[in-house]
């Protein structure tokens, strides 16, 4: 069995090196997984109240998104899967844009065409994905090697569950970064359950992060609620794969929660006292024990920021809803550089 990396324990105590980083840093790692915690519980509130008509939350999962993306730099490219949002509004995605998206409103940047969820911006270098299990694998893979022989410095990370390693797509992306030695960062969230098919019927292996010796590169296992070790463990094998020493996969060992999506119950396939034995392990608590001993954080700082992002939330919310879907007219465009003579019928029809 691989050992898993962790720094706190599930008291917030520190039981290894953790990353040198200065305390403003340690407060904004806290401050961007307590953002997407509001954030995805107001969403799930707006669904049920039929206002949105999907959502997928990464309630329990806050530290794996936010602590690997903080290891980035700005110019590396982020292929999410569905519960990355944290890390594209961690780069400056706007709250708005976000919102949007989820609605399919005027002010979406991909104009109402994607499902909700299913996020991309090209000003932070974050890529829309496909609900396809793994499809963003290869190209994630191929923007690597593109970066490669660009001779750029930068660098992709790839999101994916334990539900994709059973996928096509991550063998022929695994293979692919393995022999071209492509600077790509695979970060598995290991949540335990591909909607309802457990890890253990996903895959003998006795862990996800063993996969990548077949490929002939290093696999990394790290304790997905521990975001200090996330972060610490992230940001070595980024330096390693800038430096030319191929590729590497992470297995983040968390747990998924609440359920798959808005339009799921894992009360039918799982034990939910297992479920209140992960929430124990919440990755918020976790960290602001660590911060609060620090002297970082405390109640006060905490209802602030909390009122804070619900104050912002509520605006966003208010102003896209007031703006309607996408102009009827956006239909007609992206697809040609010169439009046929069929959509000019259609549309001035």
């Amino acid at each position: 069995m691989m050992e898993l990396h962790q720094v706190l324990n599930e008291k917030g105590e520190v039981v290894s090196d953790p990353p040198d980083l200065p305390s403003k840093a340690l407060v904004q790692l806290y401050r961007h997984m307590l953002r997407i915690r509001i954030i995805d519980e107001r969403m799930m509130t707006l669904q049920r109240q039929g206002r949105v008509g999907f959502y997928g939350a990464c309630t329990g999962q806050e530290a794996a998104v936010i602590g690997s993306a903080f290891a980035l730099e700005p110019d590396d490219w982020i292929f999410p899967a569905l519960r990355e949002g944290g890390a594209a509004l961690m780069r400056g995605y706007s709250l708005e844009h976000y919102v949007a998206q989820v609605m399919g409103a005027r002010d979406d940047l991909q104009k109402g065409r994607q499902m909700p969820c299913h996020y991309g911006d090209r000003s932070v270098n974050y890529v829309s994905w496909s609900s396809c299990i793994a499809t963003q694998l290869p190209h994630a893979v191929g923007t690597a090697l593109a970066m490669k022989l660009r001779k750029r410095r930068s660098l992709s990370i790839v999101y994916l569950g334990d539900g994709a390693t059973s996928e096509g797509d991550f063998h022929v992306a695994m293979n692919f970064a393995g022999v071209l030695q492509a600077p790509i960062l695979f970060f598995c969230q290991n949540n335990q359950w591909a909607i309802s098919v457990s890890v253990k019927q996903q895959t003998a292996s006795d862990t996800i992060a063993v996969k990548a010796l077949a490929y002939g590169f290093g696999g990394i296992r790290i304790d997905g609620n521990d975001v200090l070790a996330i972060y610490r463990e992230t940001r070595r094998a980024v330096e390693s794969i800038r430096r030319g020493e191929g590729p590497v996969l992470i297995e983040a060992l968390t747990y998924r929660m609440g359920a798959h999506s808005s339009s799921d119950d894992p009360s039918r396939y799982r034990d939910e006292r297992v479920t209140e034995k992960w929430k124990k392990k919440d990755p918020l608590l976790r960290y602001r024990a660590y911060l609060e001993r620090k002297k970082l954080w405390d109640e006060a700082r905490d209802q602030a920021a909390t009122d804070e992002f619900q104050s912002e939330m509520t605006a966003a919310i208010q102003k896209i809803e007031s703006t309607g879907p996408p102009a009827k007219e956006t239909l007609f465009e992206d697809v040609y550089a010169r439009k046929p003579w069929h959509l000019q019928e259609q549309e001035s029809g």
